[in-house]
């Protein structure tokens, strides 16, 4: 009598409960940070360090709203080139003309309106074509030939210096008489278009990154819990809300007389950027190939990548906002001259990219780092100005946060591989 063996069934493995408790979170991310993954999080404790320090030495001065919006418009040139500069940092590169190539296509939009009657768009047209221009230069150089991006951009320095000075003359300054461009840096936005503009930036994201989770969801996919991104949104709703309020109160000494209140224009572009560019680099398959290259260039190539293309893009889209930048910081002055861009503009750049997150080996940043950096650049330089610091002191402190910045990467980037073997 043949009998029927019985198979044994092995019991399916339970699924793992996803971890979306608040200690889960918490201790997920605790568990990033000793793998080496900080993020901005040293640049983001610096900043309420600052904030709180020089809150406590000038309570009356560095806390009003009238210093609050001049910070924004101090720093927003200087963020603006480090977003740029994210890029190229990203590969693992370097571009020390970033800073002559903003004043060049300053110099160039102010002579072709200011002298030449050009109308506004056409105006900045040229300028923008000029940033992109001297960044194809230098990416064919460094993406092509293969010149070390230090030297190529060395030279592009000094070469630039030289074209600013051929533009506007030597000691000499252009004017800008464009209401527009003069308002880039200097306007505020009516109340109601910066609570408008609040609202649909919060709406906004939340909706995306709601419909993004979702999406993911129903592929399969791994997501961020809903709880993280309701805190994450909530978050951004606090911040958002609190700023736009503490920029809508009166801040003029006069208001009879003027009124100053509303968000800063210039606030309203770095926003914009800070969109624009962040998307590119974390939704698009472009995105994804910058960091792969910075990473791992001979493996990107290996993968298919086209290094050489994606080097040049990120040189050409570096200096395209770096021109966006020397406008910034030309509206700001009203006029361009000799040195708009120059002096230490380029090395507060570099120094808000690190500053916030970026890594000077490759491969890690995001364009928030800049803005996170910028502000934490520009805050030592106001806090500073406002206790009376000379300027001596000033670079001196900015080097020593630099220096610390660059360490924290270098023990993360040594932490991480740890982890990773």
């Amino acid at each position: 009598m043949s009998t029927t063996p019985v198979m044994s069934q092995t019991p399916a493995a339970p699924e793992e409960s996803p971890r979306t408790g608040f200690g889960e979170i918490v201790s997920d991310y605790l568990a990033r940070l000793r793998g080496g993954d900080v993020g901005s999080l040293p640049a983001i404790l610096g900043l309420i360090l600052l904030v709180i320090v020089f809150s406590a030495l000038r309570p009356s001065t560095f806390t009003n709203s009238f210093n609050f919006a001049n910070l924004i418009g101090q720093s927003a040139g200087v963020t603006v080139l480090a977003m740029g500069l994210v890029f190229v940092l990203l590969l693992g590169e370097i571009d020390l003309g970033a800073g002559f190539t903003g004043g060049t296509a300053a110099a160039v939009l102010a002579v072709v309106m200011t002298n030449h009657g050009w109308p506004l768009i056409p105006g900045l047209l040229a300028a923008l074509v000029v940033g992109a221009v001297i960044g194809w230069f230098i990416g064919t150089l460094v993406a092509r030939l293969g010149i070390p991006s230090f030297v190529v951009t060395l030279a592009t320095y000094l070469g630039l210096q030289g074209v600013l000075l051929k533009i506007i003359g030597e000691g000499g300054t252009i004017a800008l008489n464009n209401s527009f461009v003069i308002k880039l840096n200097n306007g505020n936005l009516p109340v109601w278009l910066g609570w408008v503009l609040a609202i649909a930036l919060i709406a906004v994201y939340g909706g995306v990154s709601f419909m993004t989770n979702m999406r993911r969801r129903g592929r399969g996919l791994t997501t961020e819990p809903m709880l993280l991104w309701a805190i994450k949104t909530g978050a951004l709703a606090v911040i958002t809300i609190a700023v736009v309020w503490y920029l809508s109160t009166e801040r003029s000494k006069h208001p009879t007389v003027v009124s100053l209140k509303g968000v800063p224009v210039s606030l309203l572009v770095l926003i914009g950027l800070l969109i624009v560019l962040s998307f590119s680099l974390s939704r698009t398959s472009w995105g994804r190939h910058v960091y792969a290259v910075g990473g791992n260039a001979e493996a990107a190539r290996r993968a298919g990548i086209n290094v050489a293309r994606i080097r040049l893009s990120c040189f050409i889209l570096s200096s395209t906002i770096a021109a966006i930048a020397g406008i910034m910081i030309a509206s700001r002055t009203n006029s361009v001259n000799p040195q708009t861009g120059g002096s230490t503009t380029l090395l507060y750049a570099v120094g808000a990219a690190v500053i916030g997150g970026t890594s000077l080996f490759g491969g890690k940043g995001r364009i928030i780092d800049a803005l996170i950096g910028g502000t934490v650049v520009a805050i030592i330089d106001n806090g500073m100005g406002l206790l009376n610091e000379s300027q001596g002191t000033v670079w001196i402190v900015t080097g020593i946060v630099l220096l610390v910045a660059a360490s924290v990467d270098a023990i993360s980037r040594r932490r991480a591989a740890k982890a990773g073997a």
